[in-house]
């Protein structure tokens, strides 16, 4: 029986030694560069930090009246512009002051600072100084509206005054009242120490950082709307590399930073809460990326234009060390990366909806994600790392470059002929057949594995791009790749194995390999040009459709994989009205 076809069909090993039930290359994993061991609330705030609770009628009331107060306590100085507190206890502000209130109290001194409609207002320092002190609860009353704001600083100041509410002291904020902070010509609050935050409503609008810490930010249960001209929440040490963190468990962020929506110098942890974030602009003000040009065409790596000391950084979440997140409601929008650690990456849970000028996820080291759900709508690279881990999750992403990106040394991707594994024999393969095992040039320690979970990538790159070894051991991976340029669906260096999981791949022929090892049955085509919308569909010999899918690109290339299909059995493959038997190999 003779048959017309729309597109050619050819088969072929992708490996001499590549069959079914033969073993994977023996090639370990790159151990984990793991995050630091989470934190717990009970560690980061202590029960002081918690405790908005105060007795009104033992607190010393100061009543602020323009340029004055007035208070009966000996323990408060006032005198014109300012008002100055020198002891322990609790205070009850209320009122408004054209000056600055200043803590000045001993180093094992206490504090509560209760602002109960208190608006101050200073042209020429902070609005609140915490000077000296063992601790400061600044808590705002039930039901009040409250307000810091300075207009300016003076250069001639002392201690370097540079925000509206500033301490060189430990700093918590709590209560259930609101509170506006503004400070046009620097930042919004500054702590030398620990600043922590569990209760109210806080909106801060600064020229500069809206909060900056030195040692650690900790914001637990507070609901913050931030508008900074560099970083919305920044902490930072140069002095000890431990400290600089951020932590956040059930806060409310609502953050638009022309610089990083939010910075550790650390580490980053966030559990459970909510968080808007825009930063540098957000995704259409991504800067243009270049290309690094090798002898063999495409360039060795793409990469947004370096920054200099003259452009902010502008990443959504960024940490120096460990990034940890493992709840919580994200909306990411961001100008750079959207979550990038110097350091380790691990996603245990959460929603997140992102749209990036670069790369969603981003980890220097490992970037691992057990759990939660990602759509990543933009992106330059979906999820890049030295060595990428996906256990679990639902991950749907799109990449103008490559879907996920195992980096750390030359891309090979640029080569401009057939790599390993990629023998795609007979008419219509698009490429050139090379003999398997040979290795190609520029690879590195790079690493995919994939042992659960779902991912669905459209990316107009490689669609898994492991510059060293990729495995896919368990969950389901979708491909969608363009059928122009030299991009491939899988593109690895070393090692390319299937041992279990559900594998559908579309995309380009030029470029084309497909697995280099497997432990389960593979179809591997190369169909001739087809358009978008063609659908392709795999059955077995009673007719049971056991893979689909209808590709949003024009693809060249078919492969699939998965623990039902069998090594020698035959298939009927169908892409759009055309139908062909075609056997596993």
């Amino acid at each position: 029986m003779k048959r017309a076809f729309l597109f050619l069909l050819a088969l072929a090993l992708l490996l001499s030694g590549c069959g079914a039930g033969g073993e994977p290359a023996a090639e370990s994993a790159a151990p984990t560069a793991g995050v630091d061991p989470a934190s717990s609330e009970e560690e980061m705030f202590t029960q002081r930090d918690l405790d908005s609770s105060y007795d009104p009628d033992a607190a010393v009331e100061i009543r602020l009246e323009g340029t004055s107060a007035v208070c009966g306590s000996g323990a408060v100085t006032i005198s014109d512009g300012g008002v100055t507190v020198t002891a322990g206890g609790t205070y009850l502000l209320s009122g408004s002051l054209e000056g600055t209130v200043t803590v000045d109290a001993g180093k094992e001194d206490k504090l509560r600072l209760v602002l109960a409609g208190a608006d101050l207002h200073s042209e020429t320092s902070a609005a609140l100084y915490i000077k000296s002190a063992g601790k400061v609860v600044l808590t705002l009353a039930e039901g009040t509206e409250n307000s810091l704001c300075s207009g300016g600083f003076s250069a001639a100041a002392e201690d370097k005054i540079d925000g509206a509410l500033f301490s060189k002291e430990d700093l918590s904020i709590n209560g259930s009242g609101s509170l506006t902070v503004s400070s046009p010509a620097g930042h919004g609050i500054v702590c030398k120490d620990d600043l922590v935050l569990t209760g109210g409503s806080v909106t801060v609008e600064a020229a500069s950082h809206a909060l900056q810490a030195k040692d650690s930010v900790r914001i637990a249960g507070a609901s913050l709307r931030l508008r900074a001209g560099k970083d919305g929440i920044h902490a930072e040490n140069d002095e000890d590399e431990s400290l600089g963190f951020v932590f956040l468990s059930g806060a409310a962020l609502d953050i638009d930073a022309q610089g990083d929506g939010i910075s550790a110098g650390s580490s980053l942890q966030i559990s459970g809460g909510s968080a808007r974030i825009v930063s540098g602009g957000g995704s259409a003000n991504a800067a243009p990326h270049s290309e690094s040009f090798g002898p063999w065409g495409r360039g060795f790596q793409e990469s947004p234009e370096e920054e200099t000391d003259s452009t902010a950084s502008a990443k959504a979440l960024k940490a120096g060390a460990g990034l940890l997140l493992e709840s919580g409601d994200f909306d990411l929008d961001a100008a750079d990366d959207a979550v990038h650690s110097n350091g380790s990456v691990r996603v245990e849970g959460g929603r997140f909806q992102i749209a990036t000028g670069d790369d969603g996820f981003h980890a220097d080291e490992t970037l691992t994600v057990a759990g939660g759900q990602i759509d990543i709508s933009r992106s330059y690279e979906g999820l890049e790392a030295l060595h990428l881990e996906i256990s679990g999750g639902e991950i749907r992403l799109i990449a103008s470059d490559d879907g996920l990106n195992a980096a750390g040394g030359q891309d090979g991707s640029g080569f401009g002929g057939p790599r390993p594994g990629d023998r795609f024999s007979g008419p219509g393969r698009g490429m050139g057949g090379r003999a398997g095992g040979q290795q190609a040039e520029g690879g590195s320690s790079g690493s995919i594995l994939i042992s659960g979970g779902t991912v669905d990538i459209t990316a107009s790159g490689d669609g898994l791009d492991a510059n060293g070894s990729l495995q896919i051991s368990g969950g389901s991976v979708t491909v969608c790749g363009p059928s122009q340029g030299d991009t491939a669906t899988l593109d690895y260096d070393t090692t390319g194995a299937i041992t279990g999981g559900t594998f559908i791949g579309t995309g380009g022929a030029s470029m084309a390999q497909s697995f280099s090892a497997a432990e389960q049955g593979v179809v591997a085509v190369s169909a001739g040009p087809q358009s978008a919308g063609t659908a392709v569909s795999l059955e077995d010999a009673d007719g049971n459709v056991l893979l689909s899918v209808t590709p949003a690109l024009d693809y060249t290339v078919v492969i699939l994989s998965a623990p039902s299909l069998i090594s020698g059995q035959a298939y009927t493959l169908r892409i759009g009205s055309q139908a062909a038997s075609v056997t596993a190999f």
